[in-house]
């Protein structure tokens, strides 16, 4: 079902490994609460994802892309930590921009401290790092957004660090400049997948526009354009039939 819906929405399926034998599920439910009191529940162990291996990595995909983007829950368990690394490798071998969200789920972890130890392991090898201010407090230990807390996480190889503030916008920090972005107000529904429509706005922009990296201005706009999709996202329920459509975006920003 999900490789159907991937396929209807133009996602190359390229990468989808099926297994045969037992199906193992994985199941998320964020129910719409308050901005830093959201409840996930989870049914894995296994799921599909734990038990991808380096073997089945399609290695010719990795190659073509331009963006390498990755979480932290594919580093909690074997088989599919050592693929989730070699994948790293392969892209940044091939002259990917590597882009992470640790998209923290404290439950699927054995401790704290064992998660704050592994998202941090591949730290310094991304170019790119979302993280929301619950992350942010998570691995620094500080209840702060201020940019001194926020730099606590800054790396010299990184291109770019953003913190995303739910309804607030987001700030975010380069080698040359820093700043932030103000969201736009929406009538919320559900923020589910509101953090990945965000990213992937985002890393869509950079894509077709990599110079937006060094240049403030540039960069802004695209954080704005990220922006609406994810205050569009969360006007609505579900993950995928929330994301909005260009169309949708640029009405938004001009009604602003």
């Amino acid at each position: 079902m999900l490789a159907a819906i991937l396929r209807d929405n133009g996602v190359d399926g390229g990468g989808v490994v099926f297994r045969r034998g037992r199906a193992h599920r994985a199941c998320l439910r964020h129910p719409a609460r308050r901005r830093r009191a959201r409840v996930h529940v989870l049914y894995r162990n296994p799921s599909a994802d734990m038990l991808l291996t380096a073997d089945e990595l399609n290695v010719g995909l990795i190659r073509r892309a331009a963006v390498f983007h990755y979480g932290s829950i594919s580093l909690i368990a074997e088989p599919c930590r050592t693929a989730h690394l070699r994948a790293m490798e392969i892209a940044k071998e091939a002259g990917a921009l590597l882009s992470y969200d640790p998209n923290l789920r404290e439950a699927l972890w054995p401790s704290r401290e064992e998660a704050r130890t592994q998202i941090l392991s591949i730290w310094d090898q991304a170019d790119i790092v979302k993280v929301s201010e619950v992350e942010l407090e998570f691995l620094t230990g500080i209840n702060s957004v201020e940019d001194d807390v926020v730099m606590k996480l800054w790396r010299p190889t990184m291109k770019l660090l953003l913190v995303t503030l739910g309804d607030q916008g987001c700030k975010y920090y380069t080698r040359d400049f820093h700043g932030a972005v103000p969201s736009f107000k929406v009538q919320q529904v559900d923020t589910t997948g509101a953090g990945d429509a965000f990213v992937g706005a985002l890393l869509r922009r950079i894509v077709k526009d990599p110079s937006s990296l060094q240049d403030e201005k540039k960069l802004v706009e695209s954080i704005k354009f990220a922006n609406a999709c994810g205050a569009i996202t969360a006007t609505k329920k579900g993950a995928i039939p929330s994301l909005p459509t260009e169309t949708e975006v640029l009405q938004l920003i001009e009604k602003a």
